[in-house]
């Protein structure tokens, strides 16, 4: 399976849980303690994997990239936002050099 639909997959999954709300789901108990619930974990899952990259182990800093991935993913969600919605930035910023990329965006954003 590629990559995107990996993504995409999950996706699905996270937002049939923020539709239905199961009792005893992780997503669900994330989604319920709203944006400060869900920006903790994402500031928690960065944290542990700029660690993981700092020790040089390739296999916990992916299990890491995608702890992160998967919690970015229930933000998208908590927002009404889908995949799609972030593939369109990307694919607007392919092309264009960092700086350029950045230059057009007023410069404001990190990255």
């Amino acid at each position: 399976m590629g990559e995107a639909a990996t993504l995409d997959r999950l996706f699905r999954v996270i937002e049939a849980r923020h539709r239905e709300r199961p009792a005893g789901s992780y997503v669900t108990e994330l989604l319920e303690g709203g944006l400060d619930a869900i920006a903790a974990k994402i500031r928690e899952e960065a944290e542990e994997t700029l660690e993981a990259a700092a020790s040089g182990d390739g296999e916990h800093t992916a299990r890491e990239v995608a702890d992160l991935l998967f919690h970015v993913w229930v933000l998208l969600a908590s927002t009404g936002l889908k995949p799609d919605d972030v593939y369109g930035v990307l694919d607007q910023r392919f092309g264009r050099g960092g700086l350029e990329e950045k230059a057009a965006r007023g410069g404001t954003d990190a990255g």
